[in-house]
C-alpha cells in the first residue's frame, strides 16, 4: 500500500507520472477514476485551497469527500500511546484511523506543528500516526511538508517554461518577512522538489538561523548529487537574484527560536527589506515569480510583482486541483 506523505519517498519516475497525469486532468477535468470511491479529509488546521481542491477533485472524478475537523465537528483525538485520556481528547488515533479506513478508500490529513518544541514537531506525529494505523492510503495535505504544493509548483514551472525537464534553471527560494513566524513546510517542500528536479538552487535567507532543518538540507544535498543540480545558501539578496529563472517566496520562522517567537520578532523585524519587489525581480533573467498563497501583499511581495505577467501564483494554485486528482487516482488504483 502506498501513502503520499512526502515526495522524497517516491521514485522520480513516480513523480513524473503524477505530473503527466495532472497535466492530462487539466486538459480533461472530468473522469471516473474515483467512481464509487471516497476520501476522508481530516483538517486540524484551517484551509481554503486545500479543502476546495480536494473536495472538487474527488467530485470531478466521480468520488465523494467527507470533511472532518477534530475538536469542531468531530471528536478531539489523542496521539500518544500510554496516555491516560482524562483530558480533552475523546478517542485515540488508533481507533480513528482504523475506523475511517473501514469507511473510505483514502484519508487526507492536514496538521500544522504546535510551535512549542521543534524536536517534537519534526517527528510529524499526527501524519505518521494516521499512516501507521490506517489500512488505506494516507495523503499529506500539509504538515511539516506540503507535497501537494510541490507538485502544483513543479507543474506550473513546466507549463511556464514549456518543458518537463527543468534541469539547469536557476531557482531562488527566498525567505520573506511576515509579522508572525510561520511553518517551514512549504519551504522544506520547495527545497526538496527544486533539487529533485535538477535545478540550480539558492536558499536565500537573512542569517544562518533561518537555514532549514538538517533533514531537508540533507535531502536537498542528496538530490543534487542524483539530479545533477546544485545547492547553495546565501544571505546576499543581489547575488542570489542575479540571473535567476525562478523566484519562489515564503516566510518561515528561525528554528533556533522555535517556540520562543517573542525573542525572534525583533530579529525578523530587521529584514523587512527581503520583500520581493520590482527592483529585485529586475535582477533576474526575466524570472518567473510564485508563492503558495495566501500572501500578504506589500509584506511578502509588492502589488507590482503580484500583478505582473511574471507571477504564476494563480496558475500554481489552480494546479493543486489537478495534481491532487492525480495523487488520489494513483493511490486508489485501477
Amino acid at each position: 500500500m502506498e501513502h503520499f506523505l512526502n515526495t522524497q519517498d517516491w521514485p522520480r519516475a513516480g513523480l513524473d507520472a503524477l505530473l503527466a497525469q495532472a497535466a492530462a486532468f487539466k486538459r480533461e477535468p472530468a473522469g471516473d477514476a474515483l467512481r464509487g470511491r471516497s476520501i476522508a479529509l481530516v483538517f486540524f488546521n484551517p484551509s481554503m485551497r486545500t479543502r476546495t481542491s480536494f473536495e472538487l477533485g474527488a467530485f470531478q472524478l466521480g468520488g465523494h469527500a467527507v470533511v472532518l475537523q477534530p475538536g469542531k465537528d468531530a471528536w478531539p483525538i489523542e496521539f500518544d500511546l500510554g496516555t491516560v485520556m482524562e483530558g480533552e481528547a475523546e478517542e485515540h488515533v488508533a481507533e480513528v484511523a482504523r475506523v475511517l479506513a473501514r469507511y473510505v478508500d483514502l484519508i487526507g490529513v492536514r496538521a500544522f506543528p504546535k510551535f512549542i518544541d521543534w524536536s517534537i514537531d519534526r517527528e510529524d506525529r499526527v501524519l505518521q500516526a494516521f499512516a501507521k494505523y490506517s489500512t488505506v492510503p494516507v495523503i499529506n495535505m500539509e504538515t511539516i511538508t506540503h507535497p501537494c504544493q510541490e507538485l502544483a509548483h513543479a507543474l506550473a514551472l513546466q507549463e511556464h517554461f514549456g518543458v518537463t525537464d527543468l534541469r539547469g534553471k536557476k531557482y531562488v527560494l527566498t525567505w520573506t518577512y511576515h509579522p508572525k513566524p510561520l511553518n517551514t513546510a512549504v519551504a522544506n517542500s520547495a527545497l526538496t522538489i527544486a533539487t529533485r528536479l535538477g535545478m540550480d538552487v539558492t536558499l536565500l535567507c537573512p542569517t544562518p538561523d533561518y537555514v532549514l532543518d538538517e533533514r531537508y538540507m540533507g535531502w536537498a544535498e542528496k538530490n543534487v548529487v542524483e539530479s545533477g543540480g546544485s545547492l547553495r545558501v546565501s544571505h546576499d539578496i543581489e547575488s542570489a537574484y542575479a540571473g535567476a529563472d525562478v523566484v519562489y517566496a515564503k516566510s518561515w520562522g528561525a528554528l533556533p527560536y522555535f517556540g520562543n517567537w517573542a525573542e525572534e520578532k525583533p530579529i525578523r523585524d530587521r529584514y523587512k527589506h527581503f520583500i520581493v519587489d520590482e527592483r529585485k525581480m529586475a535582477l533576474t533573467n526575466n524570472g518567473v515569480f510564485s508563492h503558495c498563497l495566501p500572501l500578504r501583499r506589500n509584506v511578502k511581495a509588492t502589488d507590482g510583482v503580484m500583478d505582473s505577467p511574471a507571477c504564476i501564483a494563480i496558475e500554481e494554485a489552480e494546479n493543486r486541483l489537478h495534481v491532487q486528482k492525480a495523487v488520489m487516482a494513483r493511490l486508489v488504483g485501477p
